[in-house]
């Protein structure tokens, strides 16, 4: 039986909605129960989910709603107890909060921020491009991990920041470390000498750990979000980025990461990284370099990206790192012919496809349905981190609910012989992700061994020892629930690949003159040299990425945010143009 609960003027995040939707369902005699927003988007969320009522009408966007699919009405008091728990905890914060000032106001905010360098956004992405103005108005750079936000709305956004020399980093910005200090879904990194740029967070996360793991550090990981280098938005902040690591004395390596950019924005960028006096690395996923050229070393995989930075920071020659992959012995039935991977990062996901998609010879795509980064021949790389698994749900860096799922479905085909995931540690990640994991491993390793057949689950955990997490155990949880554990994802692919009996080669790559260029000036503002020892932030949205940054040393004022205007985006507009009258901006 469905019941509904409204709490009236409770503005949440949806992360945080997602957080407590995943504890609810935790409570025995709760079949499902999903909480959002009483926003018409997500009253559409509960009609598609079979969790719709009538009640739900009477809530407006401000208002938290939740929908739980129970038997027995007396647990109602019990989740409504939960609720108020978990909602206590979040305003209360579950870290150290001596760094933190919060407020309710804009005014407050910047009253009490004057000297902070960034504005950190999480809040739903209809509101955003609103908010990040007012904040680049104040003259403040911007870290928006809000997603949804119209490519049109990000690319005057990005014109205005880099007309008024701030950096708008985002919209759909997972992953940052702004002078050491991990933003969002961040690794714990050391500091170092390695400046990043990336157009995306995995990929971010993969190298950056990767080079703590090498012994190197970074200087700063400066994430444009996704949609960057795309031809519409022209890699504005990513090209800004570049000329700022370039002047930035505690930087002597830059890397750049990103999935294939629009080929013109890929020429500007080329010709940039040629017109800088440091070394730099590149990795445009699913283009394979046949060359180096002085100066520019291009990676094929984040893991080569990695590894050439730090043998570059190292003064080392650059070459391919040989490996001597363990390949264990295996007897595979006849039909047990394919590889599932199950990812969490998307980026993760698609550097799999591509190496798979390489070792296999797979060519004549079939038309993958949403989530799928590939279906070929029975082999399939799903991305469960896409909007078709996470509408209304939480991330799976967050739940393992979909993954578990998934899981005993491939361990259940016969033509399944491999399975690849990747447990992304850090801040935003489940606490323990390996424990969620072992016990469905475990379960589907020992039903497969029942009927006869051997199924290999490869792994590789993306975190340092300096994670909230703590790596080791979960490297001995998922030891000891049969997994295999690899270095990194690549090596993970090519490890299944050399079980299936085609093996990809690292192969050193020629270094050759670099062509004939126009120079670029390189001419950061003081404002954006100014961010690569920034200290202060202005939180809006998610309380636990204040608990991240003063964690790490950073100080914070945490602006609980709610829409206002009853979450009306038109009058929104006006109440904006009629405060900007009357400032005479």
């Amino acid at each position: 039986m469905l019941h509904t609960i409204i709490k009236a003027n409770s503005y949440q995040d949806s992360i945080v909605l997602m957080l407590l939707t995943n504890k609810l369902n935790t409570i025995d005699g709760v079949h499902n129960v999903s909480v959002m927003m009483g926003t018409p988007a997500n009253k559409d969320i509960f009609k598609t989910g079979g969790l719709y009522t009538d009640e739900l009408e009477k809530a407006s966007s401000n208002d938290m709603v939740i929908v739980l699919d129970i038997e027995d009405d007396s647990l109602i008091n019990q989740v409504l107890k939960e609720i108020d728990v978990f909602l206590e905890e979040q305003t209360k914060g579950g870290g150290d909060t001596s760094g933190e000032e919060v407020v309710k106001t804009w005014d407050k905010a910047f009253e009490l921020g004057k000297d902070t360098g960034v504005v950190v956004f999480s809040i739903p992405g209809t509101h955003a491009a609103l908010e990040i103005e007012k904040a680049l108005d104040e003259g403040k750079h911007v870290f928006c991990f809000s997603d949804n936000v119209a490519i049109e709305d990000e690319k005057r956004l990005k014109e205005k920041a880099h007309d008024a020399g701030l950096l708008l980093m985002g919209p759909d910005c997972g992953t940052g470390i702004i002078n050491g200090i991990p933003v969002a879904f961040t690794n714990a990194v050391r500091k170092g000498k390695i400046g990043v740029v990336g157009a995306s967070g995995t990929g971010i996360q993969e190298v950056t750990t990767i080079i703590h793991k090498l012994g190197g550090g970074v200087t700063n990981a400066i994430g444009t979000g996704g949609r960057d280098l795309k031809a519409e938005i022209g890699g504005i902040t990513l090209k800004d980025s570049i000329m700022t690591l370039e002047k930035d004395p505690n930087t002597e390596v830059v890397v750049v990461i990103s999935k294939p950019p629009a080929p013109e924005v890929r020429d500007e960028v080329l010709n940039l990284l040629r017109s800088i006096s440091k070394p730099a690395v590149t990795i445009f996923l699913g283009e394979k370099p046949t060359s180096h050229e002085e100066n520019l070393y291009r990676a094929y995989t984040l893991e080569e990206a990695a590894q050439t930075a730090v043998q570059l920071l190292n003064k080392e020659n650059v070459k391919a790192v040989k490996e001597t992959l363990t390949v264990p012995a295996h007897s595979f039935k006849p039909e047990q012919k394919y590889v599932k991977g199950l990812y969490s990062g998307g980026t993760l996901a698609y550097e799999a496809a591509m190496l798979i998609k390489e070792g296999l010879a797979l060519t004549g795509d079939e038309h993958a349905p949403e989530g799928f980064i590939l279906k070929n021949q029975g082999h399939e790389i799903i991305d469960l981190g896409d909007d078709v698994y996470t509408q209304g749900k939480p991330h799976p860096m967050i739940d393992p609910s979909k993954r578990k799922e998934m899981l005993e479905e491939a361990g259940k085909d016969p033509e399944t012989a491999i399975i690849l995931l990747d447990v992304v540690l850090g801040y935003g990640s489940h606490a323990n992700m390996a424990q969620e994991l072992a016990p469905t491993i475990k379960e589907i390793k020992a039903n497969a061994k029942a009927e006869g057949r051997e199924l290999f689950v490869i792994s590789t955990i993306v975190g340092t020892d300096e994670d909230p997490q703590n790596i080791h155990e979960q490297e001995t949880i998922m030891k000891d629930a049969g997994v295999i554990l690899c270095d990194s994802n690549a090596q993970a692919v090519r490890l299944a690949l050399a079980i299936l009996d085609h093996p990809l080669a690292q192969t050193d790559k020629a270094i050759e003159a670099a062509p004939a260029v126009t120079p670029v000036a390189i001419e950061p503002t003081e404002a954006m040299l100014a961010l690569l020892t920034n200290q202060g932030f202005i939180n809006v949205g998610l309380r636990s990425f204040s608990e991240a940054i003063i964690n790490h040393g950073g100080k914070v004022v945490q602006y609980d945010w709610q829409p206002v205007a009853g979450g009306n985006i038109t009058l929104q507009k006006a109440l904006q143009f009629l405060n900007k009258v009357e400032l005479g901006k």
